[in-house]
């Protein structure tokens, strides 16, 4: 989980360690093998080139010859360096662990390697990326950080860099392909790309790959809104292939040609029952394009632009299209179809497809999809055959649709990501995992997260979260500011996940009732404040890092709080003819200025200006799901002034409510298999509690639940109000389900997304499902509240009991007080 991979790395000489950079400035030489991948003779000047960043030394790179070095470094992979290999052979190494696995990495001392060389380091894999791997962790190691160039991350220097002796095996990923997709990236990173490469170039991707190899990636599906990959650039595709990243298209893109290709080249309808002989023949231009490169073929058919295919379109077709390109498939590459790498993705509508009973080979990977706000949609059945193809997850921290787009900045919580990605991993998706990313820029720290567990989804549990975001934080600035600037990170992600931006308004939380909006309006104050009191006390050094990583994203999104705030003081007051509504009316403005100030900030001044265009992405002024042309300020009204001269604890009911944040539980029931865990700062409010394995659902006999105490002060019938994560009816659209008593009597049963098949809700964004219940309370005094859970997935957050004075609120009613329960 730790973000500095290898722990054998020492900035002052211990015993047996390996000089990199000694005390007198004596640099060790690499040695790579002409044999070898070209894309790791390619990483091996970047490691050099890392190792000038840390010590101020450029290390000699030798490729036909042993240097005359007392220490050298030895990089190759097995089987493609001849010393290596000698060493092998002459049992000075052991590569038995390696051999014929995915992406693992050695890093050894050898001593006395050959003659007249005391010491090497062997960098090795078991292949080309396990190679790669093996210096980018180690530069990591040294302290350069993936986003080093990406987030203008500094590199902290040393005099001398050394390696601990002993041996260092790295275990091979447990999800095989891991990667992100630049998508809707139009205006900001377009324009920056542009602005900078002069176009989506082999320059501007080779910031890509590295970045992706460095974060232990290795897949991408590249940028489509206009572009092509291997056509806007033919060194595009060469490169990807020999840095060892794995090219594919998106889900509405087959056979390794992008959308804009068929804009460019086809003629005729994209439809195949009128144009297969057009459609085919282009698709097998794609692949003979393709053949030689490792690719995942995208297979399967959507319409035109990232829709469904006509009203009606039958299963067979769609087969038969399949059928068709795997025919063309192993044509061109002269091998059987299923020894190319295929994917189908269920995405939107084609879910509803493969619901339907449309089937394809069992070798093709189903990518399965979340509903494009972070909610997986379907999962396999656990007791399912397990498929040769085995499943992927195609999973949004950005999105363009309805109910609104979220683009612009950050809104994606680490903690729903972890819990809907374990959910997904438990059910045995570990093929594919591909995150959309947008434009990359604001989403560096979910990208780092999804990626890193993406190698080992394993060692994350809902107690270490935080302290992912603190080692994080720590490798971009340092430990001295890492817990303070992981506080903020945390924090601020928490307030954006609560609404988007791009949702947010003067209407979303409630301005009288609970003080709800000045209190949220506040907390994100009082968060930029301390966001800038660490940018002042940063070195100079770091100071771009953190503004594009914690004090950017806090400080603007904070300004828009302001500004809605003060929207909706303006109209509260106007309504009553206030003349105070016009000093809110000014803020408004300010703010709207102040939200513009902040893009030219980030785009001409953080770094020298050097992410022109970055910050480009409206945020103010959506009236429907698409991004406006333009910012504008919200409606404001101006008043007419006339001149003037001058544990034992019961929750205690109380104004006519009773609120419950569902993490407070008195009592928590599970079996001897499931059992119950809060997942700290997860939602709206405090945090959720769910229950885990999340891949083991409940017997018959088995009973789940949570208690709550309530000191009823009033009798009747009353509404509760249950509250949860937006879960989606992952298990083949039956729902999720959970029964509500009190004091033991008749259960209720909510099914609160049996009815989901696809729509887009408002719910979704606002990242909650909200289910009501009636209940009669005969007594005055304290009863047991017990929610009792059917299916796993279920992410309880906040329980609500109206006794006839609850108000609406966006965040409801604050938790009700307790007093020890006598008894």
């Amino acid at each position: 989980m730790a973000q500095k991979i290898d722990t054998h790395v020492s900035f002052k000489q211990v015993d047996e360690s390996f000089a990199l950079v000694s005390e007198t400035n004596q640099v060790a030489s690499l040695v790579v093998c002409d044999l070898d991948y070209q894309g790791v003779n390619v990483v091996a000047n970047w490691f050099v080139n890392d190792l000038k960043m840390v010590s101020g030394q450029e290390a000699k790179i030798y490729q036909s010859e042993l240097p005359k070095s007392k220490h050298v470094i030895l990089v190759g992979t097995i089987g493609k360096n001849r010393w290596i290999d000698q060493l092998v052979k002459e049992g000075k190494i052991d590569v038995s662990d390696l051999k014929g696995q995915w992406e693992r990495s050695l890093s050894q001392v050898v001593d006395n390697p050959f003659p007249g060389i005391e010491k090497a380091l062997v960098l090795t894999g078991s292949d080309k990326r396990g190679t790669i791997y093996a210096m980018l962790n180690l530069s990591r190691a040294m302290g350069v950080s993936p986003w080093y160039w990406w987030a203008d991350v500094p590199v902290d220097k040393h005099e001398a860099v050394y390696v601990k002796a002993g041996r260092y095996v790295t275990e091979s990923p447990k999800v095989k392909y891991r990667g992100i997709f630049l998508n809707d990236e139009e205006p900001a990173l377009g324009g920056w790309v542009r602005a900078t490469f002069g176009g989506f170039n082999s320059q501007f991707y080779s910031h890509i790959f590295e970045l992706t190899l460095r974060l232990r990636g290795n897949f991408l599906w590249p940028a489509m809104w206009g572009k092509a990959f291997f056509d806007d650039d033919p060194e595009n595709g060469v490169l990807a292939d020999k840095l060892g990243i794995v090219m594919s298209t998106s889900h509405h893109e087959p056979m390794g040609r992008a959308q804009q290709e068929w804009h460019r080249y086809g003629s005729g309808p994209w439809n195949y029952n009128e144009n297969k002989d057009v459609l085919s023949e282009f698709w097998r231009k794609g692949m003979e394009r393709n053949k030689d490169w490792e690719t995942i073929v995208t297979v399967g058919m959507r319409g035109d632009g990232d829709e469904a295919m006509e009203e009606g379109t039958n299963i067979s077709l769609l087969e038969k299209i399949v059928k068709d390109q795997r025919i063309a498939i192993r044509k061109v590459t002269g091998k059987k179809a299923e020894e190319t790498p295929q994917v189908w993705a269920l995405y939107k509508e084609v879910q509803d497809y493969y619901d339907k009973g449309m089937r394809v080979p069992d070798d093709i990977t189903l990518l399965l999809c979340d509903d494009n706000w972070g909610n997986v949609r379907k999962l396999p059945d656990v007791n399912a055959p397990v498929r040769k193809g085995g499943y992927g997850m195609y999973y949004h921290v950005d999105y363009v649709g309805g109910p609104r787009s979220y683009r612009w900045i950050n809104v994606s919580q680490i903690q729903r990501i972890w819990e809907q990605m374990s959910l997904t991993y438990s059910h045995g998706v570990d093929r594919i995992w591909v995150l959309n990313v947008g434009d990359l820029k604001p989403m560096e720290f979910p990208i780092s997260f999804f990626l890193d567990m993406a190698w080992d989804p394993t060692v994350f549990n809902a107690d270490n979260l935080y302290r992912y975001t603190v080692n994080w934080c720590a490798e971009q600035f340092g430990d001295k500011y890492a817990e303070d600037a992981a506080r903020i990170l945390n924090l601020y992600t928490k307030y954006n996940h609560r609404v988007t931006p791009e949702l947010l308004d003067h209407k979303t939380y409630s301005l009288n009732n609970y003080d709800e909006f000045e209190r949220v309006r506040n907390d994100y104050r009082d968060l930029t404040l301390d966001a800038l009191r660490i940018y002042n006390f940063l070195p100079n050094e770091y100071k771009d890092a953190f503004d594009q990583l914690v004090l950017f994203p806090t400080n603007a999104s904070c300004n828009l709080y302001e500004m809605y705030f003060a929207v909706a003081k303006n109209h509260n007051l106007a309504a009553e003819n206030d003349p105070s509504a016009n000093d809110w009316a000014d803020v408004v403005e300010e703010c709207f200025e102040r939200d513009s100030l902040f893009t030219v900030h980030y785009n001409k001044q953080i770094a020298n200006g050097k992410w022109i265009h970055q910050m480009d992405q409206i945020r103010i002024g959506y009236k429907s799901w698409a991004e406006p042309r333009q910012s504008t300020m919200p409606e404001v009204v101006r008043i007419e002034v006339p001149m003037k001269s001058n544990s034992e604890l019961v929750f205690v009911e109380a104004d006519g409510y009773v609120s419950i944040e569902a993490a407070n539980y008195q009592h928590a029931n599970g079996t001897n298999k499931i059992r119950w865990k809060v997942i700290p700062d997860l939602g709206k409010t405090d945090s959720g509690i769910t229950t885990f394995p999340q891949n083991l659902y409940p017997s018959k006999g088995d009973s789940v639940y949570l208690e709550y105490a309530i000191d009823f002060k009033s009798t009747g019938t009353f509404d509760i109000h249950i509250w949860v994560s937006p879960t989606l009816n992952f298990n083949a659209n039956k729902g999720l389900r959970y029964a509500v008593s009190v004091d033991g009597g008749k259960e209720q049963v909510v099914n609160f997304n049996g009815a989901y098949r696809g729509e887009l809700g408002k719910w979704q964004a606002e990242r909650m499902i909200k289910s009501t219940i009636q209940q009669s309370i005969s007594d005055a005094g304290v009863h047991l509240l017990r929610i009792r859970v059917l299916e796993p997935g279920i992410v309880l957050q906040k329980i609500m009991i109206d006794t006839g004075g609850l108000k609406p609120a966006y965040l409801g009613a604050p938790q009700s007080k307790q007093k020890k329960n006598k008894k």
